[in-house]
């Protein structure tokens, strides 16, 4: 057993796991074993059990973070018994029998929610399920309002699409409950609500840091500052 947790990055909706690379980086130069696996985005109970596949083949203990919508991944998958902790990054925390329509429901919607492009996919054995995506040209000021303009207008093409059904999904665990835990809220975010984070903050009892003028995108625009509270959370789990 490793004394020192592997980090399991998991990126959220209308993204792939490239969206780590600065906090990577940050990371592997204090000699933090990570991963950084891609999230299916095809439900809350599917994602949710790859997810903890992946943490089940990784010996040792755990730290797992979710950006956005991994926030309520690692919550469901973050029961496993070699998870130590819990970080989330501009991300939900659902309580378990909570959906993530009801948790941001609590609040004002974001600018996210009135600029979804609804697309279909197909589905095995079934009629085609609807997926969505950030309109592009609401992607830069909703996702990355921070991050440079030429940066924005590439994720804005290279979006991956996420499940519409993941927001009606409740969660089936609430591992914030029983695991230690840090939130990252994003004080500019437009795409989740900062108050729904900071509720989530509160309700799960973590410890909180607002990082003032971040967007939703703030692993890509302030990695260092990301990095610093997974940092954090690993020195308090090893």
């Amino acid at each position: 057993m490793s004394a020192t947790p592997t980090v399991l990055l998991v990126h959220g909706a209308f993204a792939d796991a490239g969206s780590w690379s600065g906090v990577v980086a940050e990371l592997q130069r204090d000699g933090i074993p990570v991963v950084a696996p891609p999230n299916p985005l095809r439900g809350l109970a599917a994602d949710a059990a790859y997810i903890a596949s992946v943490a089940a083949q990784i010996e040792g203990p755990i730290v797992l973070v979710g950006h956005s919508y991994g926030g309520a991944l690692i919550t469901v998958a973050g029961t496993a018994e070699n998870v130590v902790g819990l970080v989330y990054v501009a991300a939900y925390l659902p309580e378990e029998g909570e959906s993530l329509g009801e948790l941001q429901g609590r609040f004002p919607l974001s600018a996210l929610v009135s600029n979804l492009k609804e697309t279909t996919y197909p589905v095995e054995g079934g009629e085609p399920a609807v997926e969505v995506t950030i309109a592009a040209k609401a992607f830069p000021g909703i996702f990355a309002a921070d991050v440079p303009a030429e940066v924005t207008e590439v994720l804005a093409v290279t979006q991956r699409p996420l499940a519409a059904g993941a927001f009606t999904e409740a969660a089936t665990a609430a591992a914030w409950r029983t695991k230690p835990s840090w939130v990252l809220v994003a004080g500019a975010d437009q795409a989740i609500n900062p108050d729904v984070q900071r509720f989530g903050a509160e309700r799960a009892g973590a410890k909180a840091v607002e990082v003032e003028g971040a967007s939703h995108a703030v692993a890509l625009s302030r990695p260092e500052e990301v990095a610093a509270v997974i940092r954090e959370a690993v020195r308090a789990t090893a």
